[in-house]
């Protein structure tokens, strides 16, 4: 039958005192990281910038060792949080001071769709798929890009979408899975359609094959006009 050495098993070379150790370590570093944290601001998790999510994540790396490391003293990470909440408020400061430093560390919003099509050339800049960002708008009822004046991505990384009227929606290319899946190279039925890269809506009225005026590409899907479901 295996021997099972329960003290190694269950708190290693340590003794059972040191767990009070452990335990009031860690109660003392959870008000520190409260304290760093309320110095930062009231931020929500999908407003934080990458920038602040970096210095979030240096706290908590500062914060864990001392928990459970005896050899690592409590005023270690103290001086640490006060050097990153002191750096964090330095830098907020210059951004506040200067548009450059802001859009250096901070990045700046971006237009990824216009009037119903895509803003192709800062959606190349970004690393956002495709996929993903049909998802993020079908999670807001969005069936077709003719249901969308404009788009932006914002420093925080979520969408800022705004809609058109439903007297002012137009055809657009659909992002609904099924329908966007039906792309086709070669016409054979005259309508309006969208592209599949770039989402411009061409009236076609001649059979065969096409390219996009706006970005050259020869994949289409049939434009749909629905309004969008509230």
């Amino acid at each position: 039958m295996l021997a099972i050495d329960w003290k190694q098993f269950l708190i290693g070379e340590e003794n059972f005192e040191f767990l009070m150790e452990i335990a009031l370590r860690t109660f003392i570093m959870y008000f520190i990281i409260l304290f760093g944290l309320r110095l930062l601001g009231k931020r929500g998790v999908r407003q934080l910038s990458v920038f602040e999510l970096v210095v979030i994540i240096s706290l908590g790396s500062a914060a864990g060792d001392p928990m459970f490391y005896k050899e690592i003293g409590l005023l270690t990470p103290v001086v640490i949080f006060l050097i990153i909440v002191g750096a964090y408020r330095f830098t907020t400061f210059l951004t506040a001071k200067s548009e450059k430093i802001d859009d250096l560390i901070e990045g700046k919003s971006v237009y990824l769709i216009r009037e119903g099509v895509f803003n192709i050339e800062d959606f190349k800049k970004e690393t956002l798929a495709k996929d993903e960002f049909f998802s993020e708008l079908r999670q807001q009822s969005i069936s077709h890009l003719g249901q969308v004046e404009t788009t932006i991505l914002e420093t925080s990384g979520t969408l800022s979408v705004y809609f058109y009227a439903d007297e002012n929606v137009k055809p657009g290319l659909p992002i609904l899975p099924d329908l966007f899946d039906q792309k086709i190279k070669l016409i054979d039925d005259e309508g309006q359609y969208a592209c599949s890269f770039c989402g411009a809506v061409v009236e076609i009225k001649l059979k065969g094959k096409h390219k996009c005026p706006r970005c050259q590409n020869e994949e289409w899907v049939k434009a749909i006009n629905d309004c969008r479901v509230k």
